[in-house]
C-alpha cells in the first residue's frame, strides 16, 4: 500500500512567529530536534507516539502535547491507522507578554510542566485559532482573543498560584550559554568557548548541556540553524544563498537535515510557504 504523508503549513496573517501545521502521516518518522517556539499539539486521528522530557509518550485522539521552546522531541505513528494532528507554533516574544498580562509574573523562559494532558479548555482554543489561521481568517481581534485564552488557561494550570506548578527550571548557566549561541549562530564555536561562557568546565559543561537540552551542543546548534534557515526560507532567500548562509556544505546536506523536521525537503518548504 502506497504510504501518503502531508505536511501543511500556515503563517498567521495577523499574529507575528505564529504558525500552524496540519499533518497526516503514517510512514514518517521525525529526528530528534527542538523548535524556538512553544509548540500545541492536538491528535486528531491514530496515535502519536514519542520521545521528550526524557520519557516515552503515546498521544490518543484528543490529547494535547506541549513542547517548551528547544525541547527536544522526535515523533512518529504509533499504529497501522493514518496519524492526523495540528501543532500550533508560537514564538517567545508572541506568548510570553500574554502570559505575563495572565498573571505569570516571572514570564520570561517559563516552562510548562506536563509534556501531555487532558484539557478539554485549552484543546478547544488551540483547535480554534488552527481553524482560524488554516482558513485565512480576516478577523486578526479574534485570533488574538483565541491566543490570549491559551496564555490565559496556561496561567489558571501553571502560574505561581496553581498547586500544579512543579517547575522545570533550566540551570542559568546553561542559558547563558544557550543565548550566546542564540546570539551567535553563524560563528564556528568551539567547546571551550562555549563552557566558558557558562563559567564549567569543558567536560562538566558538556554533560550538563545534554542532561538539560536532550542533545550535544553540536547538535543544538544545528538545529538552531536549521531553524533560522527555515525563516530565511519563508521570506524568499534564494535556496543556494541559504545552504552557505548557514554553513552546509552543499544542498544534499541541508535536504538530509531539514526533511526529518519539517517533513518536506527545503525547496519544497519553500515553495509551499510562498505560494500559500
Amino acid at each position: 500500500m502506497k504510504q501518503d504523508n502531508q505536511f501543511q503549513f500556515y503563517k498567521s496573517q495577523h499574529l507575528d512567529q505564529v504558525t500552524v501545521l496540519q499533518a497526516e502521516m503514517n510512514d514518517f518518522s521525525y529526528g530528534k530536534h527542538a523548535h524556538d517556539e512553544y509548540s500545541f499539539g492536538v491528535t486528531l486521528a491514530g496515535r502519536q507516539d514519542f520521545f521528550a522530557s526524557r520519557e516515552f509518550h503515546r498521544s490518543h485522539p484528543g490529547n494535547i502535547i506541549i513542547f517548551n521552546p528547544g525541547e527536544v522531541h522526535d515523533g512518529q505513528s504509533g499504529v497501522d491507522d493514518k496519524l492526523q494532528y495540528r501543532m500550533l507554533y508560537v514564538h517567545p516574544d508572541q506568548l510570553e507578554p500574554m502570559l505575563h498580562s495572565a498573571g505569570i509574573a516571572q514570564s520570561r523562559d517559563f516552562q510548562i510542566t506536563d509534556t501531555m494532558l487532558d484539557d478539554p479548555l485549552l484543546r478547544q482554543h488551540i483547535l480554534n485559532i488552527t481553524w482560524l489561521i488554516e482558513s485565512r481568517s480576516d478577523n486578526k481581534l479574534h485570533q488574538e482573543c483565541e491566543l490570549y485564552q491559551i496564555a490565559l488557561r496556561i496561567s489558571q494550570r501553571y502560574g505561581e498560584c496553581s498547586t500544579s506548578n512543579k517547575g522545570r527550571k533550566a540551570d542559568p548557566l546553561l542559558l547563558q550559554a544557550r543565548d550566546f549561541i542564540h546570539d551567535n549562530i553563524l560563528m564556528d564555536m568551539s567547546l571551550d568557548e562555549l563552557s566558558q561562557h557558562a563559567n564549567l568546565s569543558k567536560y562538566h559543561f558538556l554533560r550538563m548541556f545534554r542532561q538539560q537540552f536532550g542533545i550535544t551542543p553540536h547538535q543544538y546548534i544545528l538545529n538552531c540553524r536549521i531553524n533560522r534557515a527555515r525563516e530565511d526560507l519563508e521570506s524568499g532567500t534564494p535556496l543556494d544563498d541559504v545552504v552557505y548562509e548557514y554553513g552546509f556544505s552543499d544542498l544534499s546536506h541541508f535536504n538530509r537535515r531539514f526533511k526529518p523536521v519539517y517533513g518536506m525537503t527545503p525547496r519544497q518548504y519553500q515553495q509551499h510557504c510562498l505560494k500559500s
